[in-house]
Protein backbone atom coordinates (compact mmCIF):
# COMPACT_ATOMS: atom_id res chain seq x y z
CA UNK A 1 0.00 0.00 0.00
CA UNK A 2 1.39 3.38 -0.93
CA UNK A 3 1.40 6.03 1.77
CA UNK A 4 0.11 8.79 -0.52
CA UNK A 5 -3.10 6.77 -1.00
CA UNK A 6 -3.76 6.63 2.75
CA UNK A 7 -4.74 9.78 4.63
CA UNK A 8 -2.55 9.02 7.66
CA UNK A 9 -1.21 12.58 7.78
CA UNK A 10 -4.78 13.94 7.67
CA UNK A 11 -5.67 11.65 10.58
CA UNK A 12 -2.64 12.81 12.56
CA UNK A 13 -3.47 16.48 11.90
CA UNK A 14 -7.10 15.88 12.92
CA UNK A 15 -5.90 14.23 16.15
CA UNK A 16 -3.57 17.19 16.84
CA UNK A 17 -6.39 19.68 16.18
CA UNK A 18 -8.85 17.72 18.31
CA UNK A 19 -6.33 17.45 21.14
CA UNK A 20 -5.82 21.20 21.00
CA UNK A 21 -9.58 21.81 21.11
CA UNK A 22 -10.00 19.32 23.98
CA UNK A 23 -7.24 20.97 26.00
CA UNK A 24 -8.59 24.46 25.29
CA UNK A 25 -12.18 23.50 26.09
CA UNK A 26 -11.04 21.67 29.21
CA UNK A 27 -9.08 24.71 30.41
CA UNK A 28 -12.08 26.96 29.83
CA UNK A 29 -14.61 24.63 31.42
CA UNK A 30 -12.66 23.70 34.57
CA UNK A 31 -10.86 26.99 35.28
CA UNK A 32 -13.51 28.06 37.80
CA UNK A 33 -12.76 24.85 39.72
CA UNK A 34 -9.12 25.89 40.05
CA UNK A 35 -8.00 23.21 37.59
CA UNK A 36 -6.28 23.05 34.22
CA UNK A 37 -6.81 20.40 31.59
CA UNK A 38 -3.43 18.87 32.45
CA UNK A 39 -4.29 18.62 36.13
CA UNK A 40 -7.71 17.22 35.31
CA UNK A 41 -6.16 14.60 32.99
CA UNK A 42 -3.85 13.35 35.73
CA UNK A 43 -6.66 13.31 38.30
CA UNK A 44 -8.87 11.36 35.87
CA UNK A 45 -6.04 8.95 35.05
CA UNK A 46 -5.77 8.19 38.76
CA UNK A 47 -9.51 7.89 39.23
CA UNK A 48 -9.94 5.39 36.43
CA UNK A 49 -6.74 3.43 37.03
CA UNK A 50 -8.44 1.66 39.90
CA UNK A 51 -5.21 1.49 41.87
CA UNK A 52 -2.59 4.02 42.99
CA UNK A 53 0.18 4.50 40.42
CA UNK A 54 3.67 5.99 40.36
CA UNK A 55 4.15 9.07 38.16
CA UNK A 56 6.01 7.00 35.55
CA UNK A 57 3.01 4.68 35.09
CA UNK A 58 0.60 7.61 34.83
CA UNK A 59 2.89 9.16 32.20
CA UNK A 60 3.16 5.92 30.24
CA UNK A 61 -0.63 5.47 30.26
CA UNK A 62 -1.16 9.05 29.07
CA UNK A 63 1.66 9.12 26.50
CA UNK A 64 3.47 11.89 28.38
CA UNK A 65 6.93 12.19 29.88
CA UNK A 66 7.50 11.14 33.46
CA UNK A 67 8.98 14.57 34.20
CA UNK A 68 5.87 16.40 32.98
CA UNK A 69 3.57 14.19 35.04
CA UNK A 70 5.86 14.47 38.07
CA UNK A 71 5.63 18.28 37.91
CA UNK A 72 1.85 18.06 37.77
CA UNK A 73 1.52 15.58 40.64
CA UNK A 74 3.85 17.73 42.75
CA UNK A 75 1.54 20.73 42.21
CA UNK A 76 -1.54 18.60 42.86
CA UNK A 77 0.05 17.38 46.09
CA UNK A 78 0.78 20.97 47.18
CA UNK A 79 -2.90 21.74 46.60
CA UNK A 80 -4.05 18.68 48.55
CA UNK A 81 -5.59 16.90 45.56
CA UNK A 82 -3.21 13.92 45.65
CA UNK A 83 -0.86 12.45 48.20
CA UNK A 84 2.16 10.20 48.00
CA UNK A 85 2.27 6.77 49.60
CA UNK A 86 5.07 4.22 49.85
CA UNK A 87 5.38 1.89 46.88
CA UNK A 88 6.03 -1.71 47.97
CA UNK A 89 7.56 -2.43 44.54
CA UNK A 90 9.92 0.54 44.32
CA UNK A 91 11.32 2.46 47.27
CA UNK A 92 11.91 5.75 45.41
CA UNK A 93 8.88 5.80 43.07
CA UNK A 94 6.08 6.79 45.44
CA UNK A 95 2.50 5.92 44.58
CA UNK A 96 0.22 8.83 43.72
CA UNK A 97 -3.19 8.59 45.40
CA UNK A 98 -6.27 10.79 45.00
CA UNK A 99 -7.34 12.54 48.18
CA UNK A 100 -11.02 13.16 48.90
CA UNK A 101 -10.47 16.72 47.63
CA UNK A 102 -8.92 15.31 44.45
CA UNK A 103 -11.86 13.00 43.92
CA UNK A 104 -14.22 15.95 44.44
CA UNK A 105 -12.22 18.00 41.90
CA UNK A 106 -12.27 15.34 39.19
CA UNK A 107 -15.97 14.66 39.84
CA UNK A 108 -16.68 18.39 39.55
CA UNK A 109 -14.74 18.58 36.29
CA UNK A 110 -16.67 15.64 34.86
CA UNK A 111 -19.95 17.21 35.93
CA UNK A 112 -19.04 20.50 34.22
CA UNK A 113 -17.99 18.82 30.98
CA UNK A 114 -20.94 16.38 30.86
CA UNK A 115 -23.07 18.61 28.59
CA UNK A 116 -20.22 18.76 26.05
CA UNK A 117 -19.78 14.97 26.32
CA UNK A 118 -23.52 14.58 25.72
CA UNK A 119 -23.42 16.87 22.66
CA UNK A 120 -20.52 14.91 21.17
CA UNK A 121 -22.24 11.57 21.87
CA UNK A 122 -25.50 12.81 20.37
CA UNK A 123 -23.78 14.09 17.22
CA UNK A 124 -21.47 11.10 16.66
CA UNK A 125 -23.35 8.19 18.19
CA UNK A 126 -21.93 5.38 20.29
CA UNK A 127 -21.00 3.20 17.30
CA UNK A 128 -18.78 5.91 15.71
CA UNK A 129 -17.23 6.77 19.07
CA UNK A 130 -16.33 3.13 19.72
CA UNK A 131 -14.90 2.83 16.18
CA UNK A 132 -12.81 5.96 16.77
CA UNK A 133 -11.50 4.50 20.03
CA UNK A 134 -10.49 1.28 18.23
CA UNK A 135 -8.82 3.29 15.47
CA UNK A 136 -6.82 5.41 17.92
CA UNK A 137 -5.84 2.35 19.97
CA UNK A 138 -4.59 0.63 16.80
CA UNK A 139 -2.74 3.79 15.79
CA UNK A 140 -1.12 3.93 19.23
CA UNK A 141 -0.08 0.28 18.91
CA UNK A 142 1.60 0.90 15.56
CA UNK A 143 3.41 3.97 16.92
CA UNK A 144 4.58 2.01 19.97
CA UNK A 145 5.76 -0.88 17.82
CA UNK A 146 7.53 1.50 15.47
CA UNK A 147 9.32 3.29 18.28
CA UNK A 148 10.34 -0.06 19.74
CA UNK A 149 12.15 -0.97 16.51
CA UNK A 150 14.98 0.79 14.72
CA UNK A 151 13.89 2.89 11.71
CA UNK A 152 13.80 0.86 8.54
CA UNK A 153 13.06 -2.43 10.30
CA UNK A 154 9.96 -4.37 9.41
CA UNK A 155 7.03 -3.84 11.73
CA UNK A 156 4.75 -6.67 12.77
CA UNK A 157 1.56 -6.89 10.72
CA UNK A 158 -1.38 -4.97 12.24
CA UNK A 159 -4.91 -6.08 11.39
CA UNK A 160 -7.07 -3.48 9.68
CA UNK A 161 -10.74 -3.10 10.52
Amino acid sequence: MQTEDVPVRELALAVFATNGRLVGAGNELVAHLGLTSAWWQVLAALRYAGTPLPAASIARNMGLTRQAVQRIVDVLAERGLVEFQPNPHHRRAKLVVLTPAGLDAVTGAERVVAPLDDAIAERLGVKRIRAAIRTLEAMNAVISEWLGHPPGSTLPHVEKE
